[in-house]
């Protein structure tokens, strides 16, 4: 990692609601005397001013609900619930943290928590997946992106207990959990058992999927990402030679530090825009900047993506694919481009809030449009024909025939590169096909892709 750590406000970048993720929504760790400067543009208006009445209202309801409810009401609840509610009804991402809530992200930050395994976002008073970690329950429960929690422990979540059942989904390791999950085009919901596991995730994973041509996966952005990127890939170049070409994979990624999407977009750029922020908090203004070396020396990239890259994953998509040093395929991304603050409000308590877009190095704005891939490629699954063998495959095959000059007469033509192929693309179809693209990048020099 190349990028001074003085030169980086610890900004997170991911899909709101982490619940069983170990990384937490896009955010900037500011001071408790942090400040809203208005631009003369943007100040506000007379008529925009809190008055008396105003005031009047709201405590006029607090105490209507205190003492008319039909239970009693804890005073300091009812006041939480005033403050979730005000930060709940700006977007999906801001929110008020309690002490709870602040030990959570910080364990979220470090890469280990116990709970499911996937991002969770809650909308319409729903709670709506949006991926499965790499090697967690909920991915070998067959959780995708797009599926919907429709109960918990047999309860139905509806918008009066979302977040109730929000927080069921994070407990004890070995604890057992019952989702009923209703999958993206279905109709027919599916009851599955899971059971929470203490999940300490390694972000990268890095192998030659054949000779010369590389395999990273990168399946969300904690603080470690780029040193283990840089050690893992240092290490297969080391053992295999340098790469002809790779591709990164951050299908179903969901984000997390952006400072571990800078670094990793550093690591295969030599210069250019990575990413820029813009919002009223002055520190929200920020631009970042590629340095000199690329772990792949200018090798071609293929960056895969589907519905489930989201937010610093589709900060890397953006930066190499304006920067020419990536084609991207796949499906469109999630489409989250805007970056929370935590501002502290006690030792206890803090306010996420959202205070920046981000821009990709073109100066454009992912928010809800998400990134447009090079190449679009539907989701697929093949299967190998089913078919007699043939008696005939090629030439060495009919009597009598010519043997290779420079070859061994008795040596049976080889299918290996036919059942290799088949094999990919019948295990990770997307996958295949970019490592087709990615072939035929390396077979010219001057590609596009190449710096």
């Amino acid at each position: 990692m190349r990028l001074s750590t003085r030169t980086l406000i610890p900004l997170l970048l991911a899909v709101p609601a982490w619940l069983c993720s170990p990384q937490a929504a896009a955010q900037v760790i500011a001071p408790t005397h942090a400040a809203v400067t208005d631009t003369p543009a943007t100040a506000s208006s007379a008529s925009d001013q809190v008055d008396l009445k105003d005031i009047r209202r709201f405590s006029r309801v607090y105490e209507v609900i205190r003492q008319a409810y039909v239970k009693k009401v804890d005073n300091k609840a009812l006041m939480n619930a005033a403050i979730v509610g005000m930060l709940s009804e700006l977007d999906p991402h801001s929110e008020y943290l309690n002490k709870e809530g602040l030990a959570q992200l910080s364990e979220e930050t470090s890469g280990q928590y116990s709970g499911l395994g996937i991002e969770v976002i809650q909308t319409g008073g729903r709670l709506r997946i949006i991926s499965p970690i790499d090697d967690t329950p909920a991915a070998r429960a067959g959780i995708k992106p797009g599926d919907t929690i429709v109960k918990i422990n047999g309860t139905l979540i509806s918008p009066q207990n979302v977040d109730a059942m929000f927080k069921q989904l994070r407990g004890k390791p070995g604890s057992k959990i019952e989702l009923t999950i209703l999958h993206a085009n279905s109709s027919q919901p599916v009851d599955l058992t899971l059971t929470r596991e203490k999940i300490s995730i390694s972000s990268v994973r890095v192998r030659e999927l054949e000779p010369g041509y590389a395999y990273i996966r990168i399946s969300q952005f904690q603080s470690d990402t780029a040193s283990d990127l840089e050690r893992k890939l240092g290490a297969l170049m080391a053992k295999d030679g340098a790469q002809k070409g790779a591709v990164l994979d951050l299908r179903n990624n969901p984000g997390g530090l952006l400072t571990a999407a800078v670094s990793v977009s550093d690591d295969f750029l030599d210069s250019g825009v990575i990413v820029t922020t813009r919002g009223r908090l002055p520190d929200s203004n920020m631009s970042f900047r590629a340095h000199p070396g690329d772990l792949l020396d200018g090798a071609p990239m293929v960056i895969l993506t589907n519905n489930g890259t989201a937010s610093a994953a589709e900060i890397v998509s953006g930066a190499l694919k304006d920067n020419h040093r990536a084609l991207t395929m796949g499906q469109r991304t999630f489409g989250k481009g805007v970056v929370q603050t935590v501002l502290p409000l006690d030792a206890d308590h803090a306010v996420k809030i959202t205070t920046a877009r981000y821009y990709t190095p073109n100066g454009t704005s992912i928010q809800a449009e998400g990134i447009q891939p090079d190449i679009p490629l539907a989701e697929l699954s093949v299967r190998k024909l089913d078919q007699a063998p043939a008696l005939i495959n090629s030439e060495a095959d009919l009597p009598h025939h010519l043997a290779n000059e420079n070859g061994d007469a008795g040596k049976p033509a080889g299918d290996h590169n036919n059942t290799a192929d088949a094999k990919l693309a019948t295990r990770d179809y997307e996958l295949s096909q970019a490592l087709n693209v990615l072939k035929g990048l390396a077979m010219s020099p001057r590609s596009a892709v190449r710096r």
